[in-house]
């Protein structure tokens, strides 16, 4: 008896020291039993059981918290309070004895209350089942007047020209009107209009005028041919069902685009897929790599109790229209799970800890303590344990992260044969259930306006890092430098840059405007000693996978010695100068990248320019086409010598309305390509053969382009803190003889442009753009400035 009780005093003891053991406190176990002669003796640890129950508080917490701002949201533009107007007005009605709903309430009156089957309860549940019925129907077509309100375009085409007719004024009164009431982040969702399918013919029309500028005039024939007998022919079946799917679905691209293009991609996420933000450049408010990362770690879940919460504002077009939301709400606690066939996005609903990796080790960091949010503080002291741990990476763990930088089905098969059991699976499952991933990188980065490399090398840590120091698989990485220096690394599957870049934006605002750290950049506030400390994540390799591990560190650093990244910050002039020519920044910069692109190969090629669908429910992107007959005009009178100024600065601005005309329509759900790629996955699940769809996706894009999003939030004002600018981020090369372009426009004097290609490509050269862009926008100005 004696032996078993100690067995079992021992293997509690062990259990429950493992499972709630504090931080720098005493080396007490949290909880423990003793039997002896005179009874049982319970020891325990009172504040483990105390952040236990407050843990248990805040869950229950946030569920009423998730319930409350969904019946808010659900109501909106009403409020719930209407509820209690409906019902005081039905209740003074019955008293005054008035049949206010064709003799529904004199029929209850009349049967039920001298019934005794019928208790005073049950007419009181009568008259509340009737009020709540009576409050829906008028929810209900509130939102849907507010949809039909928002169905309407018009306002967007108008803006151009700065004239309103009648109907968009009283539009625009309305919706004024409307928006007073301060909505939260999803109190649009249910009034947003579903995403439209394009008539079949109209499509064929915008995808023949897209492609003039690119064939000749046999090919074009010969398109015109395969358009007309694909719209007349299998095209109109295709249609149909395409209409049928929007009726059903909420929005009839966004879940294939997302199944079709990114889960079900093969090839690896590091530079094919995944994007890149970079720090403000113009500043560095500590180059004390703990304070550093623990004050974005704090901002960061700031930014997801406000998405929790709702508080967060939602993105407005002009204070009046508002933008989907519905991408906020993976932007944390999601991973991308790899499959042998296509990959699936998992998101928890909470998570109090991040995933951080140093020097070779994983390391689960609590950001909770006794249900609240650590303080930057106490986050640096967490932060600061790790870089001082002295311990060595187990073998394998070192490269451990390169798996998930190559081909998802090598990463799927050897998650299925190495991970699914054991010490294995629960780090794994530690790293891939955290909020986010952390990376505190062993080297330096910088910027300097006197050596371009200098950035360079900043944007490609920030892009693939040494292909192993970065979790791709989490919807996004922070990655902090030894000297202080921030970015972030972001899977696509679950949302695009523009969700990023407002979560960056506002992590940067929070150090300009609260100022958290000490002249010596040490982050402000006490810090606790019995919070708990970062756990040291263990890993039980064979050298089967240990070579396996090997091998695919070997193969992401021959991907990024293939990378070929150079950023370019222009600061001759911006988006003032732009202004005063008369025309859209956006469209100015594309003009010359097309003038630029056509300088460095000596043609035009097929052109990707993303632009968001979010004014429509659960609206992702769609493909402007900037290589239009007007913008193949305006590059040809760049280069012919004969051109005069004047004319050039004509067909610029006749090219950039283009322009600005095409990415107005894709917004409005008039885009090419999103339609003509549903109308492909029909055809696949029909198993039928469209020799047109075939060809026209089959089309290579030879030059992507992106505008790095900001000015999402009004916490910077960048005419008082001009130094305040991020340089933007960006993305690898689209095809392997193209170039990716991203570039932000950086306040009003300021150009960040990020170029990268391959190198094994003897077609491109990012060095050699990079100096065509200048060249491009120095004679764009100079056309101007040299008119008369």
């Amino acid at each position: 008896m004696f032996h078993q009780a100690v067995t079992m005093k021992n293997s509690l003891w062990s259990y429950f020291h493992l499972l709630f053991r504090m931080a720098e406190a005493h080396s007490a176990v949290a909880f423990s039993f003793t039997i002896t002669h005179e009874g049982v003796n319970i020891n325990y640890d009172h504040d483990i059981f105390y952040a236990v129950w407050q843990s248990g508080l805040r869950s229950w917490r946030r569920r009423l918290t998730k319930f409350w701002n969904n019946v808010w949201t659900g109501a909106y533009p009403a409020s719930p309070y209407s509820l209690l107007i409906i019902a005081t007005i039905i209740a003074f009605l019955t008293w005054k004895e008035r049949d206010v709903s064709h003799g529904f309430v004199t029929f209850l009156d009349s049967h039920f209350t001298d019934n005794p089957l019928f208790s005073t309860f049950s007419i009181a549940a009568f008259y509340i089942c009737y009020t709540i019925i009576l409050w829906l129907i008028f929810v209900n077509a509130v939102r849907y007047i507010v949809k039909l309100l928002f169905v309407y375009k018009g306002w967007m085409y108008q803006s151009r020209t700065g004239k309103a007719s009648f109907k968009t004024k009283l539009w625009l009164g309305i919706i004024s009107f409307i928006a007073k009431r301060k909505p939260q982040l999803y109190s649009f969702q249910g009034s947003l209009p579903n995403l439209p399918v394009p008539a079949l013919d109209e499509t064929m029309k915008r995808y023949l005028l897209s492609v003039k500028p690119l064939l000749d005039e046999e090919k074009h024939k010969r398109m015109e041919i395969l358009a007309q007998e694909f719209s007349s022919g299998i095209g109109k079946k295709l249609q149909r069902y395409l209409i049928l799917k929007s009726w059903w679905a909420t929005n009839y691209i966004s879940d294939w685009w997302e199944e079709f293009i990114y889960l079900r991609g093969r090839g690896p996420l590091m530079i094919d897929s995944n994007f890149y933000g970079i720090d403000a450049i113009l500043v560095h408010p500590s180059k004390i790599q703990a304070a550093r990362a623990a004050c974005l770690i704090h901002s960061a879940f700031l930014f997801r109790r406000s998405i929790d919460r709702q508080t967060l504002k939602p993105i407005m077009v002009q204070n009046l229209v508002p933008l989907c939301s519905a991408q906020y709400e993976r932007v944390f606690n999601t991973t991308r799970i790899p499959g042998k066939e296509t990959d699936k996005l998992v998101h928890l609903d909470d998570s109090q800890h991040v995933a951080v990796y140093h020097a070779g080790r994983f390391f689960k960091v609590p950001v909770y303590y006794m249900g609240r949010l650590l303080t930057p503080a106490e986050i640096q002291r967490q932060i600061e344990k790790i870089l001082n741990d002295e311990s060595t990476p187990q073998p394998g763990e070192e490269y451990l992260g390169a798996l998930t930088a190559v081909e998802r089905k090598v990463w799927a098969e050897a998650r299925e044969k190495y991970f699914a059991k054991g010490l294995n699976k629960a780090s794994l499952s530690t790293i891939e259930k955290a909020a986010f991933f952390v990376s505190l990188d062993e080297d330096s980065y910088c910027f300097d306006s006197n050596d371009r490399s200098k950035l360079d090398e900043f944007g490609r840590a920030m892009l693939h890092g040494k292909g192993y120091n970065r979790w791709f698989d989490k919807s996004f990485n922070f990655i902090i430098a030894k000297n202080g220096r921030i970015g972030l690394n972001a899977e696509h599957s679950w949302a695009d840059a523009p969700i990023m870049g407002h979560l960056w934006e506002f992590c940067l605002c929070q150090e300009f405007n609260t100022n958290p750290f000490t002249e010596d950049g040490n982050c402000v506030g006490e810090v606790k000693n019995n919070i708990f400390p970062p756990s040291r994540l263990k890993w039980d390799f064979s050298p089967e996978i240990i070579e396996l591990i090997g091998n695919c560190k070997e193969s992401s650093q021959r991907a990024i010695n293939d990378v070929d990244l150079r950023l370019l910050m222009h600061d001759a002039y911006g988006k003032g100068f732009m202004k005063k020519c008369r025309v859209s920044p956006d469209a100015y910069i594309q003009m010359a990248l097309q003038l630029a692109y056509y300088r460095d190969s000596r043609k035009f090629s097929l052109t990707y320019e993303a632009s968001m669908t979010r004014l429509f429910r659960e609206g992702r992107t769609e493909t402007v086409r900037p290589v239009t007959m007007e913008s193949c005009d305006f590059v040809k009178s760049m280069i012919d010598p004969k051109a005069t100024n004047e004319r050039r600065i004509e067909l610029l601005r006749r090219a950039c309305d283009r322009h600005q005309r095409g990415y107005q329509d894709a917004m409005c759900g008039k885009g090419i390509d999103r339609h003509l790629f549903c109308l492909y996955v029909v055809a696949r699940y029909l198993n039928v053969d469209s020799p047109f769809l075939k060809e026209v996706l089959s089309e290579p894009w030879r030059l992507s382009t992106s505008q790095t999003p900001h000015g999402q939030t009004d916490m910077m004002d960048l005419k008082k803190n001009p130094h305040h600018i991020s340089a933007g981020g960006g993305f690898g090369p689209v095809a392997d003889d193209g170039y990716g372009v991203s570039y932000i426009i950086a306040g009003e004097d300021i150009v960040f442009f990020h170029i990268s290609s391959k190198v094994s490509s003897p077609e491109t050269d990012s060095e050699r753009f990079r100096r065509h862009i200048e060249e491009a926008l120095a004679d764009m100005r100079n056309i101007f400035e040299s008119k008369s």
